[in-house]
């Protein structure tokens, strides 16, 4: 069984099970699950900063794929942690893979999207920029 291990880098992400998330079987619906990784997309980009990078420059990023694999079921009550990670970074893509986990630590699902970075003035794909890649690294504790 994989559990989380507890460490700096990456951001983490916590959310609180919400009972409205329950299917009929009495666990967390897919759906809740993809907007748990949507979630830790968002969260993500906010701490690379890509976030404000829309709001001043209106450059940002698409979603080009996104696919969950399910591990075991969620429950109510509780949290799901999410921890994301940067797996590549392209010429204008790049991906994140979120690895979902229950409070016992053992992990309930991973996800895989893929980004591209966009510029919506212009309607054109963006290059990955030098700084952008050097946070990351920096991030991630590794290369890019």
């Amino acid at each position: 069984m994989i559990t989380r291990t507890t460490t700096s880098g990456p951001p983490l992400l916590t959310l609180r099970i919400d009972w409205s998330e329950l299917d009929l079987y009495g666990h967390v619906n897919n759906l809740a699950f993809m907007k748990y990784v949507q979630a830790s997309r968002i969260h993500y980009t906010e701490v690379l900063g890509i976030a404000a990078w829309f709001t001043t420059e209106k450059k940002g990023f698409l979603l080009a794929s996104s696919a969950i694999q399910f591990k075991q079921p969620l429950y109510y009550p509780g949290q799901v942690h999410i921890q994301a990670n940067i797996t590549f970074i392209k010429n204008s893509s790049f991906g994140i893979r979120h690895q979902l986990f229950n409070e016992d630590n053992d992990l309930v699902a991973t996800a895989e999207d893929v980004l591209v970075l966009y510029d919506y003035n212009s309607g054109t794909k963006l290059l990955f920029p030098a700084d952008l890649r050097k946070k990351v690294a920096q991030l991630e504790n590794s290369t890019f």
